[in-house]
C-alpha cells in the first residue's frame, strides 16, 4: 500500500505531465475549463505558481481568438478567466469573464431560473429544450464564487437558486438520485426509468459543497445542505468492492467502472465530511475511493495516463441504458482529470 504522500505525489506528477505536453489552446468547454480551474486551486493550496504560465496562455488565446459564450458549457470557463484576470488585472481577460456573466444573468429562461443547457448555441437548436443535472457544476458554481467575492447579491440569487430548481426536477423522490436531465416541453425527466448516470450525480456531489462555502448565510443554504446530504447517503450503498463506482450507478456489475465519477464522489465525500456535514463513513469512502483512482494510473513509456473515464455523454431519447453502457472509456480526459485534482486537495486537506 503506498504511503498518503506518494498518492500527492502521483497527481502532481501527473499534472506536471499533462500541462507539459499538452497545448494551451485547449477547446473552450466545460472539461478543459473545470481542468483549468482545478489548476488554479491546485497552485492555490500549495502556494505556488506551477500552472500560471500554461492558464495564461489558454487565456492569451482566447482572447485574440473570440470564442462562442451560448450554453452552460461554454460558460464554464469563466472560471479560468476570472482567477487570471485576479491574478494579472488585464482587462482583456476582464471583458471575456463579463462575457460569461452577461451570459448568466441575461440568457432567456427556460424554466423558473434556469437555462437551457444547451442554450442557444447551434447544438441547442436540434436537442429538445431541456434542463441537465450538469449545470449545476457548470452554470452555478462561477457565479456562486463570483458573487461571494464581489458582494454581487444579484448574481448570486440566481447561483443560489440553481440547486433548488435542478432538484425539483431532476433529483428522485424516492431514490435521491439524479436523473440526467428535465425535458420541458415534455413535462418529463430522461431517462423515464430509473437509470441514474454516475458523472451526473458526481457533479451534484462535487459542486454542491462548493457553493454551500460559497453562499454564506443565504436562505438557499439549509436546503443545499439537505440535497447533498440525500444525494450522498443514497450514493453510498453503490460503492463498489474496489471502492469505485459505476457509470450507471444502479445497474452495479452490469455496466462499467467509471474513474471521473469516483474521484467526483471522492472529492464531494471528503469536502463534506471537512465541513461538517458528512460523518466519518463519508470520509473513509471518499479516502478509499480517491486512492482507488490513483492506483489506477497507468505509467508506459515516458506516459502517465488517468483511465476509465467515459467519453461526453448526451441524454439519448431512445434506449437510454444502453447509450450509457456503450460511451466508450478513455485516458485522460479532462474533466476526469479536475475531479481528480478536487479529490487529491480534499485528501490532502484531510491528512494535514
Amino acid at each position: 500500500m503506498m504511503q498518503d504522500h506518494n498518492y500527492i505525489k502521483k497527481v502532481i506528477e501527473l499534472n506536471l505531465y499533462i500541462t507539459k505536453t499538452w497545448n494551451p489552446k485547449m477547446k473552450w468547454m466545460w472539461g478543459e475549463a473545470l481542468y483549468g480551474y482545478s489548476l488554479t486551486l491546485l497552485d492555490e493550496h500549495f502556494h505556488e505558481e506551477t500552472y500560471t504560465d500554461f492558464l495564461k496562455g489558454y487565456v492569451d488565446y482566447y482572447v485574440k481568438n473570440p470564442p462562442r459564450v451560448d450554453q452552460s458549457d461554454t460558460a464554464a470557463p469563466g472560471l479560468i478567466t476570472y482567477q487570471m484576470y485576479k491574478k494579472f488585472k488585464d482587462d482583456n481577460y476582464k471583458k471575456l469573464t463579463d462575457r460569461v456573466l452577461n451570459y448568466i444573468m441575461n440568457e432567456p429562461r427556460l424554466i423558473e431560473d434556469s437555462v437551457n443547457h444547451l442554450g442557444n448555441s447551434l447544438e441547442g437548436k436540434f436537442y429538445p429544450k431541456s434542463i441537465w443535472v450538469d449545470s449545476i457544476m457548470m452554470f452555478s458554481l462561477f457565479p456562486a464564487l463570483y458573487a461571494k467575492e464581489n458582494n454581487d447579491q444579484d448574481m448570486m440569487e440566481v447561483a443560489a437558486r440553481q440547486p433548488r430548481i435542478m432538484a425539483k426536477y431532476m433529483q428522485d423522490e424516492k431514490d435521491k438520485l439524479w436523473y440526467h436531465s428535465y425535458w420541458v416541453k415534455r413535462k418529463t425527466h430522461y431517462p423515464k426509468r430509473k437509470i441514474y448516470w454516475g458523472r451526473g450525480n458526481g457533479w451534484v456531489v462535487c459542486a454542491l459543497p462548493m457553493i454551500i462555502e460559497h453562499v454564506g448565510d443565504h436562505k438557499e443554504k439549509a436546503h443545499m445542505i439537505q440535497i447533498f446530504q440525500d444525494t450522498c447517503k443514497a450514493l453510498l450503498p453503490y460503492q463498489r468492492s474496489d471502492h469505485t463506482f459505476e457509470t450507471v450507478i444502479n445497474f452495479v456489475g452490469k455496466t462499467y467502472r467509471e474513474l471521473s465519477f469516483t474521484a467526483l464522489v471522492a472529492a464531494g465525500f471528503m469536502r463534506g465530511y471537512r465541513m461538517g456535514l458528512l460523518d466519518k463513513n463519508f470520509k473513509e469512502a471518499g479516502i478509499r475511493a480517491f486512492k482507488a483512482c490513483v492506483d489506477a494510473l497507468i505509467y508506459h513509456d515516458g506516459h502517465i495516463y488517468f483511465p476509465e473515464i467515459s467519453g461526453p455523454t448526451i441524454p439519448l431519447p431512445l434506449f437510454p441504458y444502453i447509450g450509457y453502457k456503450i460511451i466508450p472509456r478513455g485516458k485522460n480526459w479532462s474533466y476526469g482529470l479536475a475531479a481528480l485534482n478536487f479529490a487529491m486537495i480534499e485528501f490532502d486537506l484531510l491528512k494535514k
